[in-house]
């Protein structure tokens, strides 16, 4: 184990080998065959409104406990809940949910970060940049749905 300014790092934590094989599972598995292109059992599962989706979270979600109980910095789980939330509510949105999930692999970008975190010692702190970039984002969003809500209102009627 090296330490580094007060920061123990353990290269090999015991949840990769899991983690790893839960994130090839979900996002990886299975090849569309004559092509590299590869994909796992969530988009499979999101095929299945709203249960597929909750299912995903839910699993994703349980990864992401797992992670936050062994010890990872603040910052790595607002950053790994950041995939997780974008990944189901685009992937709840019919037909253009479902194509986004063949391409938005939240799994295999968690467990990205979790190497960065541990090996490379990134990802450290506290995270409330992070949340506050994304309620930032979030209260953007909001204004233009209402905005283009209020827009549709005014030529509809």
């Amino acid at each position: 184990m090296k330490k580094s300014a007060n920061i123990q790092i353990n290269p090999n934590p015991p949840q990769f080998p899991w983690i790893s094989k839960f994130s090839y599972l979900m996002d990886e598995q299975f090849r569309f065959p004559g092509t590299q292109f590869r994909f796992g059992i969530d988009p499979i599962l999101n095929l299945v409104p709203f249960v597929g989706d909750m299912a995903g979270l839910v699993i994703s979600g349980g990864l992401l406990l797992a992670i936050a109980r062994k010890g990872a910095s603040n910052k790595l789980v607002v950053l790994m809940s950041a995939n997780i939330l974008l990944d189901a509510t685009i992937g709840a949105i019919p037909l253009i949910g479902q194509i986004f999930d063949f391409f938005f692999k939240a799994n295999k970008r968690n467990v990205k970060l979790l190497q960065e975190h541990y090996l490379e010692n990134k990802h450290q702190g506290s995270g409330k940049n992070v949340i506050y970039l994304i309620v930032f984002i979030v209260i953007i969003v909001i204004a233009l749905m209402i905005y283009g809500l209020w827009k549709l209102a005014e030529w509809l009627f």
